[in-house]
């Protein structure tokens, strides 16, 4: 059975969780349409669709849902013309059916003695049995761990990293240290010593930052060709005339733009004749090409080298190790910048006066005290780290040594520990190995059972069922029939034509009705007719005739009383409806003592105030009269303020109008001044609010209008002499009044 359904985040129901626990073998749930029935039929249906929701079963053993919702019948009436047909056991076989209950009854048997192992290994609930002494025993122990952990905790924290927050955390380790820690056994005072040395001081290394290399820039500052005046060929004609006017690089230059310009000179924009072209062609000769590219290439590889040398400076006073002296260190970056600045200016004049001789400005003393400022820094920085990765080893063996000294303070304690922990292993795994042969017995014996049940069953006993009941009660324009398909049904006129499309409300429910009725005596395969079952009712009455409400609430009415006498499959029934006649029918019990719940069944219901479904429970059926349940909604605390107004109208209207023949307008005469003015505007609300249909989402009823409104509704009882009636509805505690204090009421 059903022991408990946890709810939460699904559909109208929030966050906390809603709970609905030990519930029993029959189980009653009213709540008007909207608050949330049916999502709690789906959640028994399938549990494993609902993750944010839980289902306990009893013995943690889940048996067959059978569930009659509107996803019953969208899944049986409205997604295709024919029904699946329901297998049922026949009566031609007394030798196999006496075999069938044999079967069954061995497998009751198995489930017994399973659920008795069960029991003894987790209790009624999971928290007991082997399990929750396995589970007393380790909280015992964890405790005693802690205490340890708290008396050292001060001095030797350093050494419980990673389990001073968690009591399960600290006793893991404790027991993985009793069986791997192979540390020398120091004394505590020596620990004490060590420790105040090897945990105190700070263990972060420093980075050791990469030394940029000046080799090559140094060694570009010597290059020949800075002092060299690449000019062109001297034993051209046109050379002389350069040479005279000591303009190599402008005729260079202008050469660039004589190619462009077609032969025409750039200078005069006179045409030149070939040998003019020839002769400046053969002055730029190879050498000067190669001596230009050299410099180009000289430019190129000073500056690529500047760059990742700047680079690696400023990356080090970006984010220097402590020993980075980053005043000195910041002083000799920005004489490198200045110089590496000015030679890149000489070499971009080199480039485009390759004649012009140049001299870079020497950078060895510069790079000298970059480089040893960062090498001064390093050599710091290897020394401290070769500290720390000393101190870490030190640390860790002290580490051990440590757990070593609780752990033998600790031995016998863990002995007996280790010793009761494996004598409960042991018997919970016993406990395991007989599950685990019982229910290989149980599926022997189950699929023993599923033959015996395939050779004698039939769909055709639900057909003859069905069609008998529909004829006792009126219904004879269709019928059930077998399909020409196999074993399935079809719902069929007289004349043989298909009925299902043509099925007024009231006559598909009462239909789908009886089918899910025979589905509980059945199965819709040709086994598990036998199995254990929940079965659930969710509203099965909708849009049924009041004499068919009666034939239903009959029928499930047998089916409860099957389930007490012991004499069917089904074990557990949930019925949900928001049909007060229907609740009353189902729930009548003459057995039951001062309207007190029986032991054997729950009192339940939905609402849905402030747009989030809740659930009660109660000792008793809440539910007695429709007008009993008007006044539950008053006199609840967390009621909807949006239905309050029509609940008091009618509460008004029942009592004084129906019952006592008072016009409500007459209420009226018994009020005088401003409290006249406030019944007036009472009795103006309610019936505004009984012409509405209001919507939580978009009305907000003021809550200090209602708790008004409802102190009014108390004074009409009062000045009408009725206010008895209203304390008996609230349950307020009458007091008796002597005969004098009466008749002063009275008058």
């Amino acid at each position: 059975m059903i022991k408990q359904i946890r709810i939460e985040d699904v559909a109208s129901f929030g966050s906390p969780a809603v709970s609905m626990s030990s519930l029993s073998q029959f189980n009653y749930i009213y709540g008007a349409n909207g608050t949330g029935k049916t999502t709690i039929s789906r959640i028994i249906a399938s549990e494993d669709d609902f993750p944010s929701c839980r289902v306990l079963w009893a013995e943690n053993r889940r048996l067959e849902t059978l569930v009659y919702n509107r996803d019953f019948v969208e899944r049986n009436f409205s997604q295709s013309d024919q029904l699946k047909g329901i297998f049922t056991l026949g009566e031609q076989s007394k030798e196999t059916l006496e075999k069938i209950d044999a079967a069954k009854k061995d497998l009751d048997e198995i489930a017994k003695k399973i659920d008795g192992l069960r029991r003894s290994q987790g209790g009624e609930d999971g928290s007991g049995g082997k399990l929750g002494e396995l589970r007393e025993l380790e909280t015992r122990f964890e405790e005693r761990c802690w205490s340890i952990k708290q008396k050292y905790d001060e001095k030797f924290q350093c050494a419980f990293q990673g389990v001073r927050a968690k009591k399960k955390d600290f006793m893991k380790r404790l027991l993985l240290q009793s069986e791997e820690n192979s540390a020398a056994l120091l004394s505590l005072s020596e620990l004490e010593v060590k420790a105040a040395s090897v945990f105190s001081e700070d263990s972060e290394s420093e980075p050791i930052h990469p030394v940029p290399d000046f080799s090559l820039l140094l060694s570009l500052e010597n290059s020949p060709v800075l002092k060299k005046k690449v000019v062109g060929k001297s034993d051209v004609d046109i050379a002389h005339m350069i040479k005279k006017l000591e303009n190599s690089d402008w005729v260079k230059r202008g050469r660039e733009y004589f190619e462009k310009n077609d032969g025409t000179c750039p200078f005069c924009q006179q045409d030149t004749d070939k040998k003019f072209a020839d002769e400046l062609e053969k002055y730029f000769d190879e050498t000067f090409i190669a001596d230009t590219e050299a410099i180009e290439k000289l430019c190129s590889d000073y500056e690529n080298a500047a760059d990742e040398i700047q680079s690696i400076v400023g990356d080090i006073l970006s984010h220097p190790s402590k020993y980075v002296k980053t005043e000195n260190v910041s002083v000799a970056y920005e004489a490198l910048k200045s110089c590496l600045q000015l030679n890149l200016k000489h070499l971009e004049n080199k480039r485009s006066e390759s004649s012009r001789v140049v001299d870079l400005k020497p950078l060895g003393e510069i790079a000298a005290n970059v480089l040893s400022e960062i090498e001064s820094a390093n050599s710091e920085s290897r020394k401290h780290n070769d500290l720390i990765a000393n101190r870490v080893k030190e640390q860790k063996t002290l580490t051990s040594q440590v757990w070593k000294y609780l752990v033998h303070e600790a031995s016998s304690l863990i002995s007996a520990f280790v010793s009761d922990c494996d004598g409960i292993k042991k018997a919970i795994a016993k406990i395991d190995g007989l599950i685990a042969q019982k229910n290989k017995e149980s599926r022997v014996k189950q699929g023993e059972l599923e033959e015996l049940e395939k050779s004698i069953t039939s769909i055709q006993p639900t057909i003859d069922g069905i069609n008998s009941l529909l004829r006792s009660f009126g219904f004879s324009s269709f019928s059930l029939t077998k399909s020409e398909e196999g074993n399935l049904y079809r719902i069929c006129r007289g004349d043989g034509t298909d009925a299902k499309e043509t099925l007024s409300e009231g006559e598909r429910t009462f239909i789908t009705f009886l089918y899910f009725y025979y589905l509980l005596k059945g199965s819709d395969s040709e086994s598990g007719m036998t199995n254990d079952r929940v079965v659930v009712f969710d509203d099965p009455v909708s849009s049924l005739d009041s004499d068919i409400l009666f034939v239903v609430s009959s029928l499930i009415k047998g089916v409860l009383d099957e389930v007490r006498d012991g004499s069917g499959t089904i074990k557990q029934v949930f019925i949900l409806t928001h049909n007060v006649y229907f609740h009353k029918e189902v729930t009548f019990n003459k057995d039951r003592t001062a309207g007190r719940k029986r032991n054997d069944e729950t009192f339940w219901m939905v609402r849905r105030p402030a747009q989030v479904s809740t659930v009660q429970s109660f000792d008793q059926n809440p539910i007695q009269t429709s007008y009993e349940l008007l006044w539950v909604e008053v006199r609840t605390p967390d009621r909807n303020n949006l239905s309050i107004q029509n609940t008091l109208r009618r509460i008004l209207e029942n009592y004084f109008k129906i019952l006592g023949g008072i016009p409500l307008d007459q209420i009226l005469t018994y009020f005088k001044g401003k409290e006249k003015q406030v019944c007036n505007s009472l009795l103006s609300w309610v019936n505004d609010g009984s012409h509405f249909a209001g919507d939580d989402l978009y009305i907000s009823i003021d809550e200090q209008q209602v708790e008004k409104f409802l102190d009014i509704f108390k004074r009409i009882f009062e000045v009408t002499n009725h206010i008895e009636h209203y304390r008996m509805m609230m349950r307020e505690p009458v007091e008796p009044v002597d005969g004098e204090q009466a008749v002063t009421e009275a008058s």
